[in-house]
């Protein structure tokens, strides 16, 4: 499975967490998790990811600061890592806020598990 991608999921509900995760993990996916802010920056520095899950409402960082301080990462693989944003209140913010931020693309809450897979594909692969 040496062509396995690896999607970090950054959440910190652990049902929302388990379930992405499992989905994801049928698709041939490595996954790896961060259950606040502080956490996705270590991931994302320590290891090749793919792709980022990103929840808006993570403890320590948002999901918005998260996708700033990646975008502003000195190594190029890591600030051009697609990030998929997923909130629960997209209304608080617009497209224009969360292009501004970096965010790739948006999935909003509760996850549309078939979206997601489609989502993650067309980014990933």
């Amino acid at each position: 499975m040496a062509d396995s991608k690896t999607i970090l999921i950054a959440e910190d509900s652990s049902v929302i967490l388990n379930l992405t995760k499992k989905i994801l993990e049928l698709q041939k996916y490595q996954i790896v998790s961060a259950k606040n802010g502080g956490e996705v920056i270590k991931q994302v520095e320590a290891q090749p990811i793919d792709c980022v899950l990103m929840d808006i409402n993570i403890p320590v960082k948002d999901g918005m600061e998260c996708t700033r301080e990646i975008r502003r990462n000195a190594d190029p693989r890591i600030a051009q890592i697609p990030i998929i944003a997923i909130t629960g209140n997209a209304n608080n913010y617009s497209m224009e806020q969360f292009r501004e931020a970096g965010v790739t693309d948006y999935l909003p809450k509760p996850l549309d598990f078939d979206a997601l897979v489609r989502v993650v594909k067309q980014y990933v692969g």
